[in-house]
């Protein structure tokens, strides 16, 4: 389906690009000929994971600080230094803990919503400032999170993440006339070093939730991120794909005693 030279020449920034999803996708873009920069909060990881990339491309790491503005403008600027330009931007940074909304502090609360929601935004606002709104065009992939039904359990990040579908929407007809394509990817619950973090009860039950009776893996995720920032999907802005094995129309994620 995507032949070995489909991304020649287009330069691909992917925030959280240091470990999981991201990393993943990195690699099946540069697997596909592009110039991949990731970026990640520690400098150790993202150290590593550019120097194992380089080994299928172009791929340059740098730290970012999502919630930081100057941080954004300052990677944007060695983006531009590196590549020149940009085409498409992953915005697959962010990061929650699960918790009964009873329970979730204000702290954590804000923590959360500043990183999956203000981040994506600044993020996206700067790069569409520096890049895609003076070239005329630009390709934008959020990735959010399984929030079809609300998310018992993870109010805060439900929260952020119907923020960002909601900002894929806007932006999607905002900056339509710039030739900018916004859309959003809901993974549901993907084998990952994010479950790590997760209550083992709630791991044990994990399959009985899905109707595929499986987890998702990292490349499924990024394969539909690969094809929304083709060509093959040039028709296609505004939109929220879910890969959840059909988990957001069917069973429960949270008990209700």
């Amino acid at each position: 389906m995507f032949q070995p030279n489909l991304f020649k020449d287009k330069n691909i920034f992917i925030t959280g690009g240091g470990s999981g999803i991201g990393y993943v996708m990195a690699k099946q873009f540069l697997d596909l000929g592009a110039n991949v920069a990731i970026a990640s909060r520690k400098q150790d990881r993202i150290d590593k994971a550019s120097a194992e990339l380089r080994a299928f491309g172009n791929c340059y790491g740098t730290t970012l600080d999502i919630r930081e503005e100057d941080e954004s403008a300052r990677v944007a600027d060695e983006i531009k230094k590196e590549f020149g330009s940009l085409d498409i931007l992953i915005n697959n940074a962010g990061g929650q803990f699960p918790s009964a909304a009873k329970d979730i502090t204000p702290n954590g609360w804000r923590a959360v919503i500043n990183n999956n929601l203000n981040g994506t935004f600044l993020v996206t606002q700067t790069m569409a400032n520096q890049f895609f709104i003076p070239q005329k065009s630009g390709n934008i992939i959020n990735i959010i999170a399984e929030i079809y039904r609300g998310f018992p359990g993870m109010a805060h990040t439900g929260a952020a993440r119907a923020g960002v579908d909601n900002l894929t929407k806007t932006l999607s007809i905002e900056w339509i006339t710039y030739g900018i394509r916004v859309n959003a990817i809901a993974p549901g619950i993907i084998k990952s070093s994010g479950l790590e973090q997760y209550p083992e009860q709630f791991l044990k039950s994990i399959y009985d939730r899905i109707p595929m009776k499986r987890l998702g893996t990292m490349e499924e995720v990024g394969w539909l991120a690969v094809f929304l920032a083709s060509p093959m999907a040039s028709f296609i802005t505004g939109e929220t794909v879910y890969v959840d094995g059909g988990q957001r129309l069917w069973g429960d994620a949270w008990e209700i005693k």
